[in-house]
């Protein structure tokens, strides 16, 4: 079984969920707040601690064709920072069309509302990772 922790990244805040191999499913977390446009490393790292995860999955915000923008380009950088902070594999999603699935969950789900459009974003970005991943075992 692996615990897996997933990010969707963004400027001013990072939604996290974690997830389980062994369920294939995921749950959001929390949304953390950038300062000075840096990611809140303190926090990340007490959840890396609290849930020890075995990979990171970091959702990539691409355009509508596939092609990079400027915020693919940081959520690339915030994954390689990750991968050398924490010392752990990090994986990246394809997160297309993740928050705007988030925002329809949360009018379907008063308990998704409360987690919050980041964290919901997170666990739909590492639900389609687990889903791709086992069906590719």
């Amino acid at each position: 079984m692996q615990t897996l922790l997933g990010f969707d990244f963004g400027k001013q805040r990072i939604g996290v969920a974690v997830g389980q191999s062994i369920t294939g499913t995921a749950t959001a977390l929390c949304t953390l707040h950038a300062r000075n446009r840096q990611p809140e490393w303190d926090r990340i790292s007490e959840l890396i601690n609290q849930w020890q995860p075995d990979a990171l999955i970091v959702g990539l915000p691409l355009h509508a064709d596939g092609s990079d923008s400027d915020i693919t380009r940081a959520a690339r950088r915030f994954a390689r920072q990750l991968e050398e902070r924490c010392r752990l594999p990090v994986h990246t999603m394809d997160e297309r069309l993740s928050s705007h699935a988030a925002e329809q969950l949360q009018r379907q789900d008063k308990a998704a509302a409360k987690a919050g459009t980041d964290a919901i974003a997170a666990m739909i970005i590492l639900q389609n990772w687990l889903e791709t991943h086992n069906t590719h075992d």
